[in-house]
């Protein structure tokens, strides 16, 4: 799977990236220059797709030594919805809004495992944001069980883009923070609603906690003063399956 969305050689990218290939990354070579490359790059930019500038030595292993010219991309091997399209579907069927968005989580494997139980509690979606977001590979897929062609992934410019969108159609955002004294247990999850986690290393970033709806945390009664992101979403939508069935 992953030898199937990797292409390589300037011209190739951007014939992908002008057919509207979902691309993943694309990896470029130091100190790289010329028309061809000057042209990549602005379109990179247009289209904010993630980039990095690697030595040769990490292009030659992406490609496994074909000619790549100095660029390699990584096409995604889903194909992303369009969140608007998606709560006008959900809202239209009646049932209530259940979705899970995800700031800035960059470990495929926490990518995974949430994209897993996502799908096992019912959720309606999963919103990314087109930069600094863990990428759906083959080893995103392998740690989702495969869920990450069941259930919708959406990507953002912003994650704030999502969250107006979502209080405009009236779902509520609640932040999984420890920057609250509020319990998860305290909040009605009852009603239409989206959760949001934060990276791994530094939780919902602060400009997003200020405009949702809710803050709530889990409680910790040991040592440790975390819980993995993957094991922190997973108690939250439990609770919130909890709520809905009881």
């Amino acid at each position: 799977m992953e030898q199937k969305t990797t292409i390589f050689g300037i011209r190739a990218i951007i014939e992908a990236i002008e057919s509207n290939s979902t691309i993943d990354k694309v990896y470029l070579q130091k100190g790289l220059r010329g028309d061809l490359y000057f042209e990549l790059e602005k379109l990179i930019k247009k289209n904010k797709i993630s980039t990095s500038h690697v030595p040769v030595e990490k292009l030659n292993r992406l490609s496994k030594h074909n000619n790549h010219q100095g660029a390699v991309a990584k096409i995604s091997p889903i194909t992303f919805y369009d969140l608007e399209e998606l709560i006008e579907k959900k809202i239209d069927s009646g049932k209530t809004p259940l979705f899970i968005i995800l700031d800035q989580l960059s470990d495929v494997r926490n990518f995974g495992a949430i994209i897993r139980t996502a799908e096992c509690t019912g959720v309606d979606g999963i919103i990314i944001q087109k930069s600094g977001s863990a990428p759906v590979n083959a080893e995103t897929i392998k740690t989702s069980a495969g869920a990450a062609f069941k259930i919708p992934i959406c990507k953002v410019d912003h994650i704030k883009d999502a969250i107006f969108q979502f209080q405009a159609a009236n779902i509520s955002l609640v932040a999984a923070t420890e920057k609250t004294e509020t319990s998860i247990y305290d909040i009605n999850l009852k009603q239409p609603l989206a959760i949001i986690m934060g990276s791994e290393y530094k939780g919902v970033s602060n400009s997003v906690l200020k405009i949702v709806d809710y803050k709530a945390k889990l409680p910790l009664l040991g040592e440790i003063g975390s819980l993995n992101v993957s094991v922190a979403c997973g108690a939250f939508l439990y609770e919130t399956i909890r709520q809905r069935l009881s």
